[in-house]
């Protein structure tokens, strides 16, 4: 098998292991800035960094509570912390941010170098939820639980803001290529 089929196979379990913990560990911490949409650029940048740190307790207090009840914190901080030894956060875009009364939306990149089960660049594109309880800024992503009731109860911004999957892309050769994509070419290389 080539080195290239087996670091394609091997790239899965990095992109999962990223998208899983992205959508399930943003969350928030309580803001200052001025306005509504910095205070949610800032909630977003705050939990990168606490994931970015291991901070992992810190996330969980962040967490929105309908996530917190379907989600024990030791699942939470446990299943962080078996993937720290894989990946290295290297940095976040913010794209727009969008807010509606207690709701609100960024697009957001995450780059990351993956250490294990292969080396290499790695970004995820997302949008993230938010919605504000207690006066804080919470990130909803990935649980769809949680955002599926929030968007019912805000059809006009649910239109406007749809929900989009998570899009995985690794670098090769000098260029983003996107998860499904490589995985494709890979599954027609070994049918040959």
């Amino acid at each position: 098998m080539s080195n290239k089929k087996l670091s394609l196979r091997s790239a899965r379990p990095f992109a999962v292991t990223l998208v899983c913990l992205i959508t399930c560990s943003l969350s928030t911490v309580a803001a200052r800035p001025a306005s509504a949409e910095d205070d949610v650029r800032n909630a977003v940048t705050q939990a990168f960094q606490h994931l970015r740190a291991g901070q992992y307790d810190a996330l969980y207090e962040a967490l929105p509570t309908a996530s917190q009840r379907r989600l024990p914190r030791a699942r939470f901080v446990q299943g962080l912390g078996r993937t720290r030894n894989l990946y290295e956060l290297d940095r976040l875009e913010l794209g727009g941010v969008h807010v509606a009364g207690e709701l609100a939306v960024v697009d957001t990149v995450i780059y990351a170098h993956a250490h294990a089960p292969m080396e290499g660049e790695g970004k995820i594109v997302a949008r993230q939820y938010l919605v504000r309880e207690d006066g804080r800024w919470r990130v909803t992503t990935g649980d769809r639980a949680a955002i599926s009731p929030l968007l019912a109860a805000h059809p006009t911004f649910a239109k406007q803001y749809p929900p989009t999957s998570p899009r995985i892309y690794l670098k090769r050769d000098g260029r983003w290529l996107e998860m499904n994509t490589l995985l494709k070419g890979a599954r027609r290389q070994t049918k040959k």
